[in-house]
């Protein structure tokens, strides 16, 4: 799952950003005082613990849903070595699923932002926010005590844009920030409609082998899995499986592109009801962290809905594949099997409801 981090000062249009970035995206909005408003309405004052407690638990929690990402909100001050912390944890985290973390750091002079301390949308969001005399003394000593803009070049990730909105209107800047880094319009649902899952044809075998190969390198590179890696996998060892009359091979593509492959291997038990092995499935290293994975097998279940049990195996150490397959409903199994010091493969199962 992917993450989008809007930081800046105060009343700097973070969550009005993020509100405009949530309806051209399937990404849904986090902003930080989701959970401050509710905790000062509680307990009358603000309690850092408990709202750290609960971003954190909401945040763990949305990373097991189908969403492609999360935009949340915070003001930083850059001169603190826990903020810093904070922020490298955010991105661990995201970054465990296997998706992307991407920076966006919003400015803007003060006067402006004060115009912005009292407009609706803040103050129907930020109850907080509403004696306007005591919310503008909050954001000027803020400003004057903590440094809330980076300096130029201090920020050190690659997915990172830094941009001056004293001008720009929320939509502009949202949709700055969404071709800036890729971010995908659609949801799952109707992206799905853009998959389609095509048998490779006996004249294609070896451009399926190809792209196979080019799918799994990085990840033999990675782990250097003489055994069982298909990136080693040879041409004439597919065309062998390709003739068995169980197994199926597909191209996925997406608005007719190829984008990925995957072998499905099915067995028939005596009811009639279809044993499925996806063995193996394979995303193209350019098509890869954007969801396209996840997409591509909600089509094969869909496409094979007469299956009534499936079978894959993956890479342990690679957790953001585990967690993919059980987003999508599979379980895991108690055998692995160690391939060497740094690679073990696990198996993973999903009984349908036919």
């Amino acid at each position: 799952m992917n993450l989008v981090v809007i930081l800046g000062s105060g009343a700097v249009g973070k969550m009005t950003v993020g509100q405009e970035l949530q309806k051209i995206t399937d990404y849904r909005l986090f902003h930080n005082h989701m959970m401050i408003e509710p905790v000062l309405e509680i307990f009358g004052g603000f309690q850092g613990g408990l709202v750290n407690k609960l971003r954190d638990d909401i945040m763990d929690t949305f990373i097991e849903t189908d969403f492609s990402g999360l935009i949340v909100t915070y003001m930083m001050a850059f001169d603190f070595k826990s903020e810093w912390d904070y922020i490298n944890s955010l991105k661990e985290k995201f970054e465990a699923t296997g998706g992307d973390v991407y920076f966006v750091e919003l400015v803007a002079d003060q006067e402006e932002r004060l115009r912005r301390n009292a407009t609706e949308n803040r103050l129907t969001n930020k109850a907080s926010k509403r004696d306007i005399v005591v919310s503008n003394g909050r954001l000027m000593h803020e400003d004057s005590n903590y440094r809330l803009v980076s300096n130029e070049g201090e920020f050190p990730y690659e997915n990172y844009i830094k941009i001056d909105n004293t001008n720009l209107e929320p939509d502009v800047v949202a949709r700055m920030v969404k071709d800036r880094f890729n971010l995908e319009d659609y949801c799952y649902r109707d992206m799905l409609n853009q998959f389609m899952i095509s048998p490779v044809r006996e004249d294609e075998i070896e451009l399926y082998a190809e792209l196979q190969r080019q799918s799994f390198m990085p990840l033999y590179e990675k782990y250097h899995d003489d055994e069982t890696s298909p990136a080693l996998e040879t041409v004439e060892h597919i065309k062998s499986k390709y003739n068995d009359p169980d197994r199926i091979y597909h191209f996925i593509r997406k608005n007719g592109a190829i984008v990925g492959g995957v072998n499905i291997d099915l067995r028939q038990y005596d009811d009639g009801k279809g044993y499925g092995r996806v063995s193996p499935i394979f995303i193209l290293p350019e098509h890869q962290n954007k969801g396209n994975g996840y997409i591509a097998m909600l089509k094969i279940l869909n496409e094979y809905n007469h299956v009534k049990y499936w079978r894959l195996e993956t890479i342990k150490e690679e957790q953001g594949n585990c967690r993919l397959y059980e987003k999508l409903g599979f379980n895991r199994v108690d055998d692995e099997l160690v391939i060497n010091e740094k690679l073990t493969l696990v198996y993973y199962e999903l009984l349908t409801k036919i």
